[in-house]
């Protein structure tokens, strides 16, 4: 009997392939013919096999796990690890941390104005606006974030773990990214509660940790630029089903079996999924909006203030007990004292003040926590006293406190501040005189000012 060796070697492989499929009940494939070919001789190279219509074979990013040119591949079963889904939570994610990011920018410059950018005074409510929005914001960003992570973690283990320079620098960008996303979250939200199990400053970490998270998110950006743009400009494509590559890899996969073939979620199942996660951000947004937008305040599940609740119904952070001025804000002989560059120092008793020309606003107060609630203020104009004193056009005040510690135990006013019409001492709190809690016996209000710098319990205006 004579014949080609190679025709004597492919009988033989495709009889082993025939038994082998018979027995592991899976058609033959390219797989099999190598083990066949090891036990008879010599085999003709099979010809490539091209891949099904819309199969890959790289591994590369796919949304199941890793993969590449070594066969390394790590399988997660979860049919929402594709590259569509992170690509869209991305996007969601991507617009919360930049509004986040511009707001908190913003609290930061109104609570430490720097001198060559003057905070305004107008609109009176733009800081209530601002920070109520980074505040809601944030607690949405929360599900956002947790569905992100669960979608995308598999990443997290793909081999080769580097596969290029550009690759390197997006997953060294990961710690600070995922790191810094979850510190500004959970910080805020422990802000929120005024639980501070730390010990450095919130504000002024906060601020430096947004910057490096941002900077992350630069370079995250721009190393997934070109795959988020291929992935969200699909439409309706045929699903893939993600199978490793390298040899023998396809011989081992199984669908309990590492490196198996997974389909890629359904367009149906990721609108589900994505508008699960959609509906729990807005749940949670709208149960921490009770402490700042009118009309939510039985839905703040979140939020630690509700407006209108406390003493005048005006919430307070902080008491007099807690401040240690109760005894000095009631002693008969308090007076307000008006000393620095002015012509005429002025000592002020409360009845002083009262006799004084009285003007009314209506002002927000606004905490950095997120709460704010509107209020009518009643005083003295902060430009009126110091024309009494003699200040000269376009002087600047420091406003200190009773209180003999603390950070925010005084606060300054520019010179467009003080002369703002609706900057007062307010005497005077919705019709009544100021509680203690409040501020008693004056405090300062002033349009467009964080409630830190809202002075309570005051003792002198020094004016430079």
């Amino acid at each position: 009997m004579t014949g080609h060796p190679g025709a004597g070697a492919g009988a033989g492989r495709d009889d082993a392939d025939r038994d082998r499929a018979g027995r592991s009940g899976r058609p033959p494939g390219p797989a099999d013919g190598p083990t066949a070919a090891a036990a008879t001789g010599p085999a003709v190279p099979a010809a490539p096999v091209a891949p099904a219509a819309g199969e890959r074979r790289d591994g590369g990013e796919g949304g199941a796990g890793g993969g590449g040119g070594s066969g390394a591949f790590v399988r997660f079963p979860g049919r929402a690890h594709d590259e569509r889904t992170a690509a869209l939570l991305g996007v969601a994610l991507g617009v919360g941390f930049a509004v986040c990011f511009v707001t908190g920018v913003l609290s930061h410059l109104a609570q430490h104005p720097p001198g060559w950018l003057p905070w305004p005074t107008r609109p009176a409510g733009l800081y209530r606006v601002t920070q109520g929005t980074h505040v809601v914001t944030g607690f949405g960003l929360i599900p956002l974030t947790l569905a992100k992570l669960w979608v995308a973690y598999p990443r997290f283990f793909q081999r080769p773990a580097v596969r290029s320079a550009g690759h390197a620098a997006q997953r060294a960008a990961l710690l600070p990214l995922v790191g810094g996303a979850l510190f500004l979250l959970v910080s805020g939200v422990l802000n929120v509660a005024r639980w501070y199990p730390w010990s450095f400053f919130f504000p002024t970490t906060h601020y430096w940790a947004a910057w490096v998270t941002v900077g992350a998110v630069a370079v995250h950006v721009g190393t997934t630029w070109a795959v988020a743009r291929r992935v969200l400009g699909r439409h309706r494509r045929p699903p893939a089903l993600l199978v490793p590559d390298g040899p023998g890899a396809a011989a081992d996969a199984g669908p309990d079996r590492p490196g198996g073939p997974v389909e890629p979620i359904a367009p149906g199942e990721r609108r589900a999924f994505l508008a699960a996660v959609a509906g729990t951000a807005a749940l949670v947004a709208l149960g921490a909006a009770g402490g700042t937008v009118p009309g939510t305040s039985a839905l703040s599940a979140f939020a630690q203030r509700r407006p209108h609740q406390g003493p005048q119904g005006v919430p307070i952070n902080k008491t007099a007990v807690g401040a240690g001025v109760v005894e000095a804000a009631t002693d008969a002989a308090w007076r307000l004292e008006v000393t620095g560059a002015v012509d005429r120092p002025l000592s002020l008793s409360l009845d002083d003040l009262r006799t004084m020309r009285r003007h009314e606003a209506e002002l927000p107060i606004t905490c950095v926590e997120g709460w704010s609630t509107s209020a009518r203020w009643g005083g003295v104009r902060v430009a009126d006293l110091l024309a009494a004193a003699g200040a000269r056009p376009g002087a600047a005040v420091t406003v200190e406190s009773l209180q003999e510690g603390g950070r925010y135990r005084a606060s300054d006013l520019d010179a467009a501040q003080a002369r703002d019409r609706d900057t007062l001492l307010a005497l005077e709190l919705n019709g009544s005189e100021l509680h203690i809690d409040h501020g008693y016996p004056v405090r300062l209000i002033g349009p467009n000012r964080p409630g830190v710098l809202q002075t309570k319990w005051l003792a002198r205006l020094v004016v430079r």
